[in-house]
């Protein structure tokens, strides 16, 4: 399954630079390993900059997180992204 999610863009830089590999995330979408995801760079939680990353979910967890919570670690699908081309 796919899922377009908003991303600030101040995490959107993290995931973007390989600084950050997971999201935290209400678990209103069943996800999933082996899912994809598109980050959708976001400012001020509604204005769409344009920018976005895709990327594989890995792995995901519950463990410790309020109800309803997950933890999912994501993989950039493309390395190009990492290192800023196609921005």
């Amino acid at each position: 399954m796919h899922h377009d999610l908003k991303c600030d863009e101040h995490y959107f830089a993290a995931v973007k630079d390989g600084r950050k590999t997971f999201e935290i995330r209400l678990n209103d979408r069943g996800f999933n390993a082996g899912d994809t995801v598109t980050l959708n760079e976001v400012r001020n939680t509604t204005y769409h900059t344009g920018r976005k990353v895709e990327a594989d979910i890995t792995y995901v967890i519950n463990y410790q997180q309020q109800p309803g919570w997950v933890v999912f670690s994501i993989k950039l699908r493309d390395a190009q992204q990492r290192q800023g081309e196609g921005s």
